[in-house]
This record gives C-alpha cells, structure tokens and sequence, in this order.
C-alpha cells in the first residue's frame, strides 16, 4: 500500500523572492556579457540594445513567474490522494479484481474486503497502488 504524503503546498512569498534574485542574477549576467564578453569579440553594441535585451528579458520573467503561479493554482488532478476515502460504482463485478468508475473515469480496482461486489455496488476506496484502487464494499464512513 502505498500512503505518500502529499506534497506541501507553495509558498507564494517565498516564490516572489527567489523570482526576484534569480531575474536579477540573470539582468547583472547579461550586462557582464555586454561590458565584457562582447569587446572582446570586437563587438559594439549600443546601450539602447542592452536596455532593450534587460527589459525584455524582465517582461520574460514576470510571464514565467505568472504562467508558474497559475499552474501551482490548479486543482488537483483526479486521482492520486484525492480519491481516497470516496465513493465508486463497480462497473465489472470485482472477485477480487474488476473496474469501478470514480469521478466520472474507469479504473482498475481490487476488492480488499469481502469475496465479491456486484455490478451497480457502490464501493469506498481505500487506498491506490499506482493506476489500481483498493476498494471496499459500501459507501464512505461520514
């Protein structure tokens, strides 16, 4: 069996902060390429370009740091810890192993408790081991 669990949940200030060092990082190693490295090459480039690049660059970040945060927003998936200790009707009849539906999808479940669940019985499950639920007989305990 299987009880991972579940993984903490971001720290948006945190996140704020270590946006802001790395852009920052990454703003000071651009301008180091552009006074440095460049002349070496015999490269000029003009300080409206540098600006340019950095700005861009800043407009990048603030899309990643947003695009993340709304990905760390979503729900949880179906499946994985959330279905746990819900409720399921046998779609094969389970002796001991067969398909409930969950949540509106299939999955492949073993009946850990009794000998056999008919199709239409409603079933609680109780814990997952990868894509298979384990399942009891009945509904959820309230």
């Amino acid at each position: 069996m299987s009880n991972r669990p579940a993984p903490p949940k971001s720290n948006f200030q945190a996140r704020v902060v270590v946006g802001i060092l790395r852009t920052a990082l990454e703003e000071a190693a651009v301008y180091a390429i552009w006074r440095w490295v460049l002349p070496e090459f015999d490269i000029e480039l003009p300080l409206l370009a540098l600006i340019l690049a950095m700005v861009a660059w800043g407009s990048f970040a603030i899309l990643r740091f947003v695009l993340v945060t709304r990905a760390l927003k979503k729900p949880e998936m179906p499946g994985l810890p959330s279905l746990v200790g819900t409720a399921g009707k046998v779609l094969t009849p389970l002796a001991p192993q067969g398909t409930v539906r969950v949540k509106g999808e299939t999955w492949a479940a073993i009946l850990v408790e009794g000998e056999k669940a008919e199709v239409g019985e409603e079933v609680t499950i109780t814990d997952m081991d990868g894509l298979c639920l384990h399942v009891r007989p009945g509904r959820p305990l309230e």
